[in-house]
C-alpha cells in the first residue's frame, strides 16, 4: 500500500527541468520578473542594429515566420534556431561559429545586436541616465544622441565612435556647412563629428570634465578604476576625466 501511495506521489509531481523559451543561447537577454511566468526575455539592445544584410535576407536565412518570429525586447519568444545551433530544438549545443555568423551579418533578426562590434563596449560607470532603457528613437534624437554617445555608447552602436557624434543626422551629407558663413553656431553644436569640432572638454551639471585621454578608460572603469585609490585623484582625471566623473 504504502509502495502504491510513493507511485503515486512521483505520477504527480514528475520532475521537471525547466528551459528558458529563448533557449540555450542567452545574449542580450535578460531574467525578468515582470514576466509571467519569470523568464529570460530579450534586452533592448538585442535589436537596437541594422542587419549587415537586407531584413527580408535575414528572415530567409534564418527561417523567420509568422509562427516562429524574430526576436522582440520584452518578449521570451524562442530565438531562431539557426542564429546559434545545428540541432533541431532550442536546447542545442550553442554553435560559436554560428554565432559570429549571425551577429556579423543578421544581428537584429537573430536578437545579437548587442554583441555587434559597434554596440559591445562597457558603458562609463555613472552615467547620466540609465543606458538599460535608451529607445531606439533616442539614438536618434537630438536632444539625446551626444549625452548616449558620451555616456552609454554601446545602447546606440556608438562604441566606435570616441564620443563624439553629430546631434543631428545628416550632417555629413553636405559637408560644406562645417564652412558656411553664418553658419557655424549651429555646426559647433550639431555637426561636432562630421565637422571635426568635437569639444575637449565636456560640460555637464556646471562641472567642466577633460576629454579621456585614454581610450580604455571604459574598460577601466568596470574593472574599478574610478574608485581605486592606488591611483591618485590627479592621475583619475589625467586619464580619465570625463569616464570617471572628475572636475
Amino acid at each position: 500500500m504504502v509502495a502504491s501511495i510513493v507511485v503515486l506521489v512521483v505520477l504527480a509531481f514528475p520532475c521537471v527541468q525547466t528551459q528558458p523559451a529563448i533557449g540555450s543561447e542567452l545574449n542580450c537577454t535578460v531574467y525578468s520578473t515582470t514576466v509571467d511566468p519569470v523568464d529570460f526575455v530579450y534586452t533592448p539592445g538585442a535589436t537596437n542594429c541594422v542587419n549587415a544584410y537586407a531584413d527580408s535576407t535575414c528572415a530567409s536565412l534564418y527561417a523567420i515566420t509568422t509562427d516562429e518570429p524574430a526576436p522582440v525586447p520584452g518578449t521570451s519568444t524562442p530565438r531562431p534556431l539557426k542564429c546559434f545551433t545545428a540541432g533541431e530544438d532550442a536546447i542545442g549545443a550553442v554553435d560559436p561559429d554560428l554565432v559570429r555568423a549571425a551577429v556579423s551579418t543578421c544581428p537584429k533578426t537573430c536578437g545579437f545586436c548587442c554583441q555587434s562590434a559597434d554596440y559591445n563596449c562597457p558603458n562609463v560607470q555613472f552615467p547620466r541616465l540609465n543606458c538599460a532603457t535608451i529607445l531606439p528613437s533616442q539614438c536618434t534624437n537630438q536632444e539625446w544622441r551626444v549625452i548616449i554617445a558620451q555616456d552609454c555608447p554601446s545602447a546606440c552602436g556608438f562604441c566606435n565612435q570616441g564620443g563624439c557624434v553629430d546631434a543631428v543626422m545628416g550632417c555629413a551629407n553636405d559637408i560644406s556647412i562645417c564652412n558656411a558663413v553664418g553658419m557655424q553656431t549651429f555646426v559647433n553644436t550639431n555637426c561636432q563629428r562630421t565637422c571635426n569640432r568635437c569639444s575637449s572638454t565636456t560640460v555637464t551639471g556646471g562641472c567642466t570634465y577633460n576629454r579621456d585621454s585614454s581610450t580604455a578608460c571604459a574598460a577601466w572603469a568596470v574593472n574599478g578604476f574610478c574608485q581605486n585609490d592606488f591611483y591618485t585623484p590627479a592621475q583619475r582625471k589625467q586619464y580619465c576625466a570625463t569616464t570617471c566623473r572628475l572636475c
